[in-house]
């Protein structure tokens, strides 16, 4: 049975090979371009920052070079129900150096095309079995990001040798850069 979180909430994951499925709906007729929202992963040590620039998953390094976090790829309409992008994590061989995995999403060109989280509805982020596809837990972001233009949705992270997830749900105006900037 899969836990529905809350803002802030914590959970034990308790897998090795975990999923971490993100989803979400434009509103119809927000914008009239295309909505293109990118999954990323950002793979933090002790001082909270990258690793290396080799330990941020996204679209164009679409794995870490420990192998243990992949990107299943750029969706670019996020049609259709369930997750529009994923990111599969292999806890078991995370660099020991990796503390947390910070999941976040962005709007791709927001500024040019005139978009934000404010017209995006149903987002989400879950954990589930990679073996068996079964749901662990799921996030729900309720808050109106009106003008942000990227969202920390949740964190996995280390605590006394397991593997923890936080619900985040906070975000940023600046897109992924700001993010990037954050975290180098």
């Amino acid at each position: 049975m899969a836990i529905n979180l809350t803002k802030g909430q914590r959970i034990d994951v308790g897998l090795q090979q975990a999923g971490i499925g993100l989803g979400w709906n434009p509103n119809e007729g927000a914008s009239s371009e295309a909505y293109d929202l990118d999954a990323s992963a950002f793979m933090l040590g002790d001082n909270g920052k990258l690793i290396s620039g080799e330990f941020f998953v996204f679209y164009n390094q679409p794995q870490s070079p420990d192998g243990a976090v992949k990107t299943s790829g750029d969706n670019r309409d996020g049609e259709g129900d369930g997750d529009d992008e994923n990111l599969f994590v292999n806890l078991g061989s995370v660099d020991q150096r990796v503390k947390e995995i910070i999941f976040v999403v962005t709007i791709h060109d927001a500024e040019q095309r005139r978009q934000n989280f404010g017209q995006v509805r149903q987002a989400f982020i879950r954990i589930y079995n990679q073996a068996n596809n079964e749901e662990i837990c799921k996030y729900e972001l309720d808050e109106d990001f009106s003008t942000e233009t990227a969202v920390e949705f949740g964190r996995l992270y280390r605590r006394e040798g397991a593997w923890k997830f936080e619900a985040i749900g906070r975000g940023f105006n600046g897109g992924l850069q700001t993010l990037v900037e954050k975290y180098s």
